[in-house]
């Protein structure tokens, strides 16, 4: 059973390829019959356990190979499971752009333009300031666990360093010069720094020409209203696109992979862990009972984790946020599209602050009290305009170790790049959270205000 039809073709040329196909079909059923008895929430987290369960019986079958990426079949079945997995976040990202477009434009006809200017700041401050404290988090795990100093071994490795951008360029980047390009390549800021000046030239002619423009206004509320109709119709198939979407990161990466590196993955993962709850503590103090968060953010946070897109999450984390959190939708919608690009706490503020003490300790690099200040304004000043997309962290390390003249080192990063798909997901939850705690306090600090104002008044 080896040629070009099935090899390239149908991407089956093993028994084993045909079986796993089926196995996950038999499991769609078996979720399908579920769904009628369990809860959104609690078939999503049963969900992660099947896919779970699936990748280590792949691995099993496999009798746990070195290198899983060498052996066809495995590559076959994550080809296949791709289809349904990445296929359901294609799904996602087809939505993303027109939500943003349409949401941000429908808050900004209606909202006060000095608000618009507290908005963006606030937000801001909220992503540069949590991503700050994420990178402190990191580097004080790192020097508790002693990373590079022992266990992570130099290897060769394929990957080289990205090419860096400069502050300016970076800043100008994301400015919409060709808004149908920005919105193909998914930048979201750049979306909504246009949509921001179409709400705003809509407030402004609506006091003069409101008969000409309100067949637009009426427009822009009518798709507001079917397109967050097809997200919700796209997120009821989420259950059946975790499955494949964890077994598949596990079978192609393989369980000994994680085992050379685990020190790293400890590391990364109790740093997610205590920032979460740095985002818990500043929810809770945003009048929000944090039990109460978790519960209503599991949809989010889930899907973020086993995706590993943090744009391709933004439509689940809007439903999430409007839905079962009471926050505006104006405001959900320019707070989560900016966390889209910009002070990811995961990928930009905990994962560079890692490596980077890995890479000082492997390569002898001193660290005084210089370095670490150093080492958190560059990680806080890069994470302006990295894109939510799987990959991008590594683009984040280029910059912060470029950025500390330790540049030439990046190749020892090898073991840690290999088994990225399995950092990233906690990376990518962190950042959906991080997106969430911002919304809410922004939201919670603008009802605040406009109360205030409404007392004066």
């Amino acid at each position: 059973m080896n040629n070009t039809f099935l090899s390239q073709f149908l991407m089956m040329t093993n028994l084993y390829s045909v079986g796993m196909v089926i196995i996950l079909v038999g499991l769609f059923f078996i979720i399908n019959k579920m769904s009628k008895k369990f809860k959104f929430t609690k078939l999503m987290i049963i969900s992660i356990f099947i896919g779970l369960a699936l990748g280590v019986f792949i691995q099993l079958v496999a009798k746990f190979p070195d290198n899983p990426g060498e052996i066809t079949w495995i590559n076959e079945v994550s080809t296949w499971y791709g289809l349904f997995g990445n296929g359901f976040m294609d799904l996602l990202k087809m939505i993303v752009v027109p939500l943003v477009l349409v949401s941000i434009i429908r808050v900004i006809m209606n909202m006060k333009e000095d608000n618009l200017g507290k908005l963006t700041f606030k937000s801001m401050f909220m992503f540069f300031a949590t991503t700050a404290m994420a990178a402190i988090i990191a580097v004080i795990v790192a020097k508790i666990f002693n990373l590079g100093s022992s266990s992570i071994q130099a290897v060769s490795t394929s990957e080289e360093l990205r090419e860096i951008t400069s502050l300016p360029d970076t800043i100008r980047g994301l400015l919409p010069s060709n808004p149908v390009k920005v919105m193909a390549d998914g930048n979201t800021v750049a979306v909504v720094i246009f949509a921001s000046f179409l709400g705003l030239a809509i407030r402004r002619l609506s006091k003069k020409y409101l008969d000409i423009i309100k067949p637009f206004m009426d427009f822009v509320e009518a798709f507001y209203k079917i397109i967050v109709s097809v997200a919700i119709t796209v997120i009821k198939l989420m259950p059946y696109a975790v499955v494949p979407l964890m077994a598949s990161t596990i079978a192609s990466r393989g369980v000994k992979s994680l085992l050379d590196v685990v020190d790293f993955i400890l590391a990364l993962y109790i740093s997610v862990a205590i920032m979460f709850v740095v985002h818990l503590v500043i929810i809770t103090l945003s009048g929000m009972n944090p039990l109460t968060y978790i519960k209503n953010a599991s949809k989010a946070l889930i899907l973020a984790f086993t995706s590993r897109s943090s744009l391709g999450t933004l439509p689940v984390t809007l439903e999430v946020l409007t839905e079962n959190m009471d926050v505006d939708s104006g405001t959900a919608s320019f707070v989560t599209s900016l966390g889209s690009n910009m002070g990811m706490n995961g990928c930009a503020g905990i994962y560079p602050a890692l490596v980077s003490v890995m890479l000082a300790n492997m390569a002898g690099v001193e660290m005084n009290f210089t370095f670490y200040v150093m080492l958190i304004i560059v990680i806080t000043i890069s994470s302006l305009g990295i894109a939510g997309i799987p990959g991008t962290a590594t683009m984040s390390v280029s910059v912060v170790i470029s950025g500390m003249g330790m540049g030439a080192y990046f190749p020892l990063a090898g073991a840690i790049i290999a088994i990225d798909p399995i950092l990233d997901m906690g990376r990518t939850m962190l950042n959906v959270n991080g997106a969430m705690a911002a919304s809410i306090v922004v939201d919670s600090s603008m009802k605040k205000e406009n109360k205030k104002e409404r007392k004066i008044a």
